[in-house]
């Protein structure tokens, strides 16, 4: 990804609407949730199904992205989506539609990003993984910014939103994703297996700093998966309108993509471990202050700290993972991530719908805020400016 080529263009235009797609079915399943009554620790139940089934799924996803290719593994995503979507409209009527809808949508999601981020690591030219993760990352920021924003499309002034042509728009939109998927290029596959493939994980189970890594990674990405769960909560609580609430996580999207655009320039100058440490624990102090009683103006200033500091989490650990994996095994280090992130995903929001019940979505705000300072802390160890882009 040195230069923009035709494969260039069509896996980031193909992140954009796989992350457009996630990003609106999922604060729209949790308003459809709140429509049907479900209480506040459900929604932390909806949130944990979308990892579920990826998490025992991440691993094989990644051996068969590298022995039989990425595209073959994004096609079989894109389809998956697609099937989440029409569960959506025929089976979203249930609490346990929804389940069933999300844990397809999840699954769809992990093969649709495995073979992303194995073809941005197979196809980057050595030391310029900062800087194709972050435009890669930025695709996907961009995504993130547009799906919410379709709730003021469909919401306006309503504490609820339109679910039903929510569903019915994200339907159409992955017809667009599968032919996306087809449109990508074959990439050549070794002949052979290598050494490293041959080891399994081994490899990788033995680079130093994996389990800090892994674990910034997943509070990170489990942050993001609870405010897109609970701001719709808060401002429900507050009488908020549903749009205001889009408005709040399209300015946490643009400015996590801001930061990842300009993410190789930072990491250069700033290096990678200070970067980390820095956003994880602005993203946190940020998050702490969401609960109080502020005007829609402080939000927006919150939210933007929130989005730009959890922004560089993901490609910073995405680099760091593609830089440090043997050829051959690119496509498990990813899928190795996606399993400390799935966990995350499963075990934080899971808990937070535990405090929910009895502290509200405020203070699951709190805990989530504690969580990223921790994570800041314990990431002032990793060795993540080893070996510099």
């Amino acid at each position: 990804m040195t230069r923009p080529t035709r494969l260039t263009w069509v896996l980031l235009t193909h992140s954009v609407v796989t992350q457009l797609i996630t990003f609106v079915l999922r604060p729209t399943m949790s308003y459809r949730a709140l429509d049907l009554h479900v209480p506040a620790a459900g929604l932390g139940v909806l949130a944990a199904s979308f990892a579920f089934a990826p998490l025992l799924l991440a691993l094989p996803a990644g051996q068969l992205t590298d022995r039989l290719g990425e595209r073959r593994v994004i096609i079989a995503g894109a389809l998956c989506v697609a099937a989440s979507s029409l569960a959506f409209v025929l089976f979203g009527h249930h609490s346990a539609g929804l389940v069933c809808a999300s844990v397809l949508l999840g699954t769809g999601h992990l093969g649709c990003v495995v073979g992303q981020q194995a073809l941005v690591a197979n196809t980057s030219a050595p030391g310029g993984y900062d800087t194709a993760f972050g435009h890669y990352t930025f695709a996907a920021s961009l995504g993130q910014a547009l799906g919410p924003a379709l709730i003021l499309l469909f919401g306006g002034n309503q504490k609820i939103p339109d679910t039903g042509q929510i569903f019915a728009w994200s339907l159409g939109g992955t017809v667009l994703l599968v032919l996306l998927s087809a449109a990508l290029p074959k990439t050549r596959r070794a002949a052979a297996p290598t050494a490293a493939q041959a080891d399994g994980l081994r490899p990788l189970l033995r680079l130093p700093g994996l389990l800090r890594a892994l674990t910034t990674s997943c509070i990170v990405l489990a942050a993001v998966d609870i405010s897109l769960a609970y701001l719709p909560a808060l401002g429900a609580e507050r009488n908020l309108a549903s749009g205001t609430i889009g408005l709040l996580l399209t300015v946490r999207g643009t400015a996590s993509m801001v930061s990842r655009f300009f993410l190789g320039r930072l990491a250069a100058r700033l290096g990678r471990r200070r970067l980390l440490v820095a956003g994880t624990l602005a993203a946190g102090a940020a998050m702490a202050a969401l609960p109080l009683d502020l005007s829609l103006g402080y939000l927006i200033v919150l939210l933007v700290i929130v989005g730009f500091g959890l922004g560089v989490g993901q490609p910073l650990t995405m680099s760091w993972l593609a830089e440090s994996a043997p050829p051959g095994l690119r496509g498990r280090a990813m899928s190795l991530r996606l399993v400390g992130n799935r966990t995350g995903q499963i075990l934080l929001p899971s808990a937070a719908g535990l405090l929910a019940a009895g502290l509200g979505a405020g203070g699951v705000l709190y805990a989530t805020a504690f969580t990223l300072g921790w994570a800041a802390f314990s990431a002032r160890n990793l060795p993540v400016d080893a070996a510099p882009t």
